[in-house]
């Protein structure tokens, strides 16, 4: 199940989870606009806006599945099996819209570390899967579509050399019933620190 737009932003939050399986509609033009404007928001260390994004929509999709799936079988991935390119291309077929997500390298930065900026990159990366959450629609982050291989990075329009490339959040609206997740207990993750033993 997904979010409807009357629920409380804290439950948004917590009730958001992971959807692979997407069919259309996805978010409407004046949505996506509100999903992106989202990302800017992050936490920004510098206010350098490291994150970059790609839309990638309509008969785009198809262009993209080409261009993957024949990067990552000419890189050699054994994992690349007639069988797994079948449902690859099956599942992006599916997804009505793809946003590549990238880090821009900030090469005559000296002050704020690159991994604040991978950091900023992610905190913005997960408005937009809040925002599209709120919205009612589900996404899915994937780096299983050649996010490894610089072919497809360069084809996106985002240089390995200036580019740190992230994979796709692919977005829609759920193509089935999916169980609320089941979170574990924050307690197991958090320690409170009263000064030096």
């Amino acid at each position: 199940m997904t979010l409807t737009q009357t629920a409380t932003p804290l439950h948004a939050l917590i009730s958001r989870r992971s959807f692979k399986f997407l069919r259309a509609p996805a978010p409407k033009p004046e949505e996506l606009e509100q999903i992106l404007q989202a990302a800017m928001s992050a936490p920004d260390h510098g206010a350098l806006r490291p994150w970059r994004f790609v839309v990638i929509q309509g008969e785009a999709i198809g262009k993209l599945a080409d261009l993957a799936l024949d990067a990552v079988k000419r890189s050699g991935d054994p994992r690349m099996t007639p069988e797994k390119e079948k449902s690859v291309r099956e599942w992006m077929a599916s997804v009505p819209l793809f946003v590549a997500v990238a880090q821009k390298i900030a090469h005559d930065n000296t002050k704020i570390p690159e991994q604040e900026q991978l950091l900023a990159t992610g905190a913005a990366t997960m408005n937009l899967l809040n925002a599209v959450h709120m919205l009612g629609y589900a996404a899915f982050w994937s780096t299983g579509v050649g996010t490894y291989v610089e072919d497809v990075q360069n084809a996106l329009g985002l240089d390995a050399l200036d580019y740190r490339f992230l994979g796709f959040l692919a977005i829609g609206t759920p193509a089935c019933a999916v169980p609320q997740a089941k979170r574990p207990d924050f307690r197991e993750f958090v320690t409170e620190w009263n000064g030096p033993a």
